[in-house]
């Protein structure tokens, strides 16, 4: 007589795993990191080399004194440490960068429990906590392809201060502007997310919906869409850090309302903030919202009327 398994879901599995999407996701970085090399030259190498070494060590380490599992091998923190230099001027100092690769993965995500358990973005929380602690040095912005250390407002900046940003689309598009290693040229980061969509590591309903709902705010608001669209890091953000698993809605509603407050919070602050950018604090914001998000938005069992749900709810 054959033995009955009984064993816990997942009943089914796919070649799909963590390792692989974050390879998928290292693979559609590297047009935006060799876009940064390209426009701000070695020191925007060895900023994204130091931070993934710095990210990988630290998780290592972590993972060993608490005396779990090794997830190095995942690459999860190898995106952490990219995304995160992407999020930095070339001009910054790699020393402060370390330390906030550490906040990153030792405090954001290992002392929540690791990958699958932080509930915000750890490369996000890490810029703001760059931001706050070396405001000068995170708002230095070398202009694209000086061979001096020139630096230049962002054109956000400009425009927050009453001024005129002297520039076509097409170089905003190609990323010739100050601005972080990895959200100025925008060509790079949509042929990462044409990737993404046909490896179908995201769906384009997060990313759409942020992005949409930015500019009819900026057209709105009187400001113009397609500079809103090119100049900051909506792009990167929406693309590639909005639509983290673990810190997004996993609903098709929850997903919409996550990406609508996204792009409604990001255009207030940019309007009515005393910072030019507002994408990463709208993220995390909607982070912290997302697991009342899910909440309110969870599909009803087949079978189950609205009553039932409700008392279950309450109970």
């Amino acid at each position: 007589m054959e033995k009955l398994i009984v064993s816990s879901s997942p009943h089914l599995h796919t070649a799909t795993n963590t390792r692989r999407i974050m390879a998928d996701v290292i693979i559609a970085l590297i047009p935006a990191m060799i876009a940064s090399v390209i426009l701000f030259g070695w020191r925007a190498l060895c900023l994204l080399v130091i931070s993934v070494l710095t990210c990988v060590l630290c998780e290592y380490i972590c993972r060993k004194v608490m005396k779990r599992d090794n997830t190095v091998g995942d690459l999860s923190a190898v995106v952490t440490g990219v995304l995160l230099a992407m999020n930095v001027p070339s001009s910054l100092n790699p020393l402060m960068l370390m330390f906030g690769d550490i906040v990153a993965i030792v405090v954001v995500k290992q002392m929540f429990g690791g990958i699958g358990q932080n509930f915000v973005n750890p490369a996000l929380m890490a810029r703001i906590i760059l931001m706050n602690s070396f405001p000068g040095p995170m708002a230095s912005w070398p202009k694209p392809m000086a061979a001096d250390a020139a630096t230049s407002a962002t054109p956000l900046g400009l425009l927050k201060e009453g001024g005129h940003y002297n520039s076509n689309y097409l170089q905003l598009f190609l990323g010739y502007r100050g601005g972080c290693l990895g959200e100025t040229c925008a060509l790079a980061l949509l042929i990462g997310f044409a990737y993404l969509l046909i490896r179908r590591v995201i769906t384009p309903t997060i990313p759409l919906c942020y992005i949409g709902t930015a500019m009819l705010l900026s057209l709105l608001m009187g400001r113009d869409p397609l500079m809103d669209l090119l100049c900051g890091g909506l792009l990167l953000g929406a693309i590639f850090m909005a639509t983290d698993y673990t810190t997004s809605p996993i609903t098709f509603k929850g997903q919409i309302i996550y990406a609508v407050g996204c792009g409604c919070l990001t255009m207030i602050i940019r309007r009515f903030g005393s910072l030019p950018e507002g994408v990463s604090f709208s993220i995390i914001i909607m982070n912290i919202l997302t697991p009342l998000i899910e909440r309110g938005t969870h599909p009803r069992a087949f079978g189950k009327s609205k009553e039932t749900k409700k008392e279950a709810a309450r109970q």
